[in-house]
């Protein structure tokens, strides 16, 4: 896993971000997936209360580079922040937009999507977009699942005699016993993926009404902060490794983006070495890292980023209590790596 010196990039956006946007160039576009975490829930305000963003600013002189000299919120030149909320299967016409706008400090709470895009913003002039997609309570072994993605035997750890059969990609229900016929429900495997991956792509192929004055775009990298729904389940959290490697792959695919770099966080709560299901996919997280060794393609293009030195306390299923700080922490943790990723850094 890399390690990155988070106070070095404070100290280096600081000073952003008066510089020019280098408009000839096509629209960098980092796509934000995942559950609740990544949606976001920390507070911003009320000034007075530890926890909130405001206080961590104004109180305790955090994130300088959110405000500018007169204690205004500061928004970047380069980065665009583009935000959708939708079920799997909703019509990009019914999804939420809830975001569209320079990257600054707006609405009434945040997800890590500051700390990431004040990192993008430093690293170089070009336009870029944050383009967040997703719904909170999803896994990635049902709800996420990506395409190609086989069904699988599991038996049961209490009982050798019952074995199940999880469902593959557009099976429903998530499980059945296995040799009797499914009867399906109304949400198959792979539907949220189906529908974030759709609202992504609308979203790039009306980019000027998003990134007004652009009309191209690459897909640069990915931002994955996922795993609370997976481990209340063991045998989605023991198949969360396969999983997130085909989700890397498909996701690079999918969007005709081969050489675009991944960033993945663990859980907050989740600590290094616990055996639980959130360990497993600690664990899983920190294989597919490219300096694990284990899968040598990764190397120099995929990150994962430990949160649990980062969180300020709680866990992601009550959202870390709201507190603004975790999300800042994760975001800039998540913005450095990905901007490792694309200056070579990782060893």
């Amino acid at each position: 896993m890399l390690a990155f010196k988070t106070t070095a990039l404070l100290a280096a956006v600081a000073l952003a971000s008066g510089r020019p946007t280098n408009s000839n160039s096509p629209v960098q576009v980092y796509i934000m997936m995942g559950q609740s975490n990544m949606l976001g829930e920390g507070k911003i305000s009320p000034a007075t209360t530890n926890g909130t963003l405001e206080f961590a600013v104004q109180t305790e002189h955090k994130y300088p580079y959110l405000v500018d000299s007169k204690g205004n919120w500061t928004t970047s030149k380069t980065v665009r922040y583009v935000a959708v909320v939708g079920n799997g299967n909703q019509s990009f016409a019914d999804v939420k937009h809830t975001h569209n706008e320079m990257m600054s400090v707006v609405g009434g709470s945040i997800g890590p999507e500051l700390g990431i895009g004040w990192a993008l913003d430093q690293y170089n002039t070009n336009p870029t977009m944050c383009l967040k997609s997703c719904i909170g309570n999803r896994a990635l072994g049902w709800d996420f699942l990506p395409p190609g993605s086989p069904s699988f035997d599991y038996t049961d750890p209490t009982n050798a005699s019952l074995v199940y059969t999880y469902a593959g990609y557009h099976e429903s229900p998530l499980k059945w016993v296995k040799g009797t016929t499914p009867k399906p429900i109304g949400w198959m495997a792979g539907e949220q993926y189906d529908g974030d991956t759709n609202d992504a792509q609308m979203i790039m192929n009306n980019l000027t009404y998003y990134y007004p004055g652009q009309t191209d775009y690459e897909v640069a990298g990915f931002f994955w902060w996922q795993g609370d729904k997976d481990s209340y389940d063991t045998a989605l959290s023991e198949r969360y490794e396969q999983n997130l490697v085909n989700l890397i792959k498909t996701l690079r695919t999918q969007f005709k983006a081969p050489n675009a770099k991944f960033v993945t966080a663990s859980l907050g709560q989740t600590k290094k070495g616990d055996t639980s299901n959130g360990g497993k996919i600690l664990d899983a997280m920190l294989n597919v890292d490219g300096t694990s060794g284990k899968y040598p393609d990764f190397k120099g293009n995929v990150a994962a980023v430990y949160t649990h030195p980062l969180s300020m306390g709680g866990a992601s299923n009550s959202h870390y209590g709201g507190n603004a700080e975790t999300y800042m922490n994760v975001g800039q943790a998540m913005g450095a790596a990905m901007v490792g990723l694309l200056k070579g850094d990782q060893q």
